[in-house]
């Protein structure tokens, strides 16, 4: 009789974890909604370790308003490039990361929704921690942006150079 209960038990069980696993998206395009995220999930035997899980950070675009379509992080918020760096040589160390901190990563970056996986790379950073960069730029969030769709620090000049967000392509939005 329990050995019945318990298998009864863990059917219904599955059957409620099945009927939760949607695709996850409103609009039922799978798109993995505005900042790369994906709905549903996943098991161990189908699919690779989250970047969340290895550490690696994660580029995706979504919309920003004056700007239109630029790159973000994980978080949604604004990316930016220095006008100061050299190459993929980072030039903000100090009070500039602590105002413009870099996007770090511990693993490959990863490309999400709308973003170029091809851009991607990573440059090292003097204290020995991984940048992230796309088309060559290292990137950078900026502290004065709270939330997902700010870009405070677009078209700034702060730490002996200007500032910009990136669009996918790895240009700069016009003003």
């Amino acid at each position: 009789m329990r050995t019945n209960l318990a298998t009864t038990c863990l059917a219904i069980m599955a059957l409620a974890l099945l009927a939760g696993c949607g695709g996850g998206d409103d609009d039922g395009t799978g798109s993995g909604g505005l900042y790369g995220g994906r709905g549903g999930a996943a098991t161990e035997e189908t699919s690779a370790p989250s970047p969340e899980e290895t550490g690696a950070a994660v580029v995706s675009a979504a919309s920003v308003p004056k700007l239109g379509r630029i790159v973000v992080d994980s978080r949604g918020h604004t990316l930016y490039d220095f006008h100061k760096d050299q190459g993929t040589t980072s030039s903000c160390y100090g009070k500039c990361a602590a105002v413009w901190p870099p996007l770090t990563t511990e693993g490959d970056p990863q490309a999400g929704n709308g973003a170029e996986a091809a851009k991607l790379g990573t440059t090292e950073r003097n204290d020995g921690s991984t940048q992230v960069t796309y088309a060559g730029h290292p990137l950078y969030t900026y502290t004065a942006d709270q939330g997902p769709g700010e870009a405070n620090g677009n078209d700034i000049d702060s730490f002996g150079a200007e500032w910009y967000a990136l669009e996918p392509s790895g240009s700069e939005p016009e003003d």
